[in-house]
């Protein structure tokens, strides 16, 4: 089914590598630390830090997710860790944050992320007035996305007509559930090291790489139907 935006009065975004590119380096530096901290946790060399850091978030959704199964860490400790990073790699996007404001209905952030973290990304792009409310990983009970009880979760807490709404997301793997309760998908192929891992084509109803040139053309289409209305 081709991307029908006049059906859409729910816009959710996914927060890392899709409100900002990955070139600007800062998944970079939490990627970095997630590696430091996996190394303390089990006194390892960073290879065999980075291969556990990778193989547990390709088989339980995030980094997180998995030391917290296998090694039943504290979750805050690991997040607090993680997030200290600098935020003055991201750029304010006035830009994107008037095309995000010109959507009509509600907006939301949907991401593995925490909170206090979003918040500050949010902050330091010039976006935090963008959205209404946020479902993060602590929201999520720590089972993240692609688990489908996140993004019930998010339904449920927001009220959302998944019909009605459509989801913004760099990593295709995330697109399946959502696509499968009834949302439009979109997926902004950033060209990151594992954005189009387990991509389902089938899930997803439209490719995008450009995403303020994107809500461009897309604010330019929603007047243009309107207007014809």
């Amino acid at each position: 089914m081709a991307f029908d935006p006049t059906r859409v009065d729910c816009w959710i975004f996914d927060l890392d590598y899709t409100l900002y590119p990955p070139a600007c380096g800062l998944f970079g530096q939490i990627d970095q630390r997630m590696g430091l901290f996996i190394a303390n946790l089990l006194g390892c060399d960073a290879q065999e830090a980075r291969r556990v850091q990778k193989m547990y978030f390709h088989d339980h959704g995030t980094t997180l997710a998995g030391l917290m199964h296998y090694h039943a860490i504290d979750p805050r400790e690991f997040l607090d860790f993680v997030h200290d990073v600098d935020m003055g790699v991201l750029a304010q996007a006035p830009r994107l944050a008037e095309r995000i404001m010109a959507l009509p209905g509600r907006r939301l952030i949907f991401t593995n992320g925490d909170q206090p973290y979003a918040d500050k990304v949010l902050a330091a792009l010039g976006l935090s007035d963008c959205f209404e409310g946020m479902w993060d990983v602590i929201a999520m009970d720590y089972k993240p996305k692609p688990e489908p009880s996140a993004y019930h979760g998010l339904i449920e807490a927001f009220g959302i007509a998944p019909e009605r709404a459509v989801f913004v997301e760099d990593s295709a793997r995330n697109l399946p559930p959502a696509k499968a309760l009834g949302m439009q998908t979109v997926w902004l192929d950033c060209a990151s090291e594992w954005g189009d891992r387990a991509k389902d084509d089938a899930a997803i109803d439209l490719v995008v790489d450009d995403l303020p040139l994107w809500l461009e053309l897309l604010s330019a289409e929603l007047a243009g139907s309107r207007a014809l209305g």
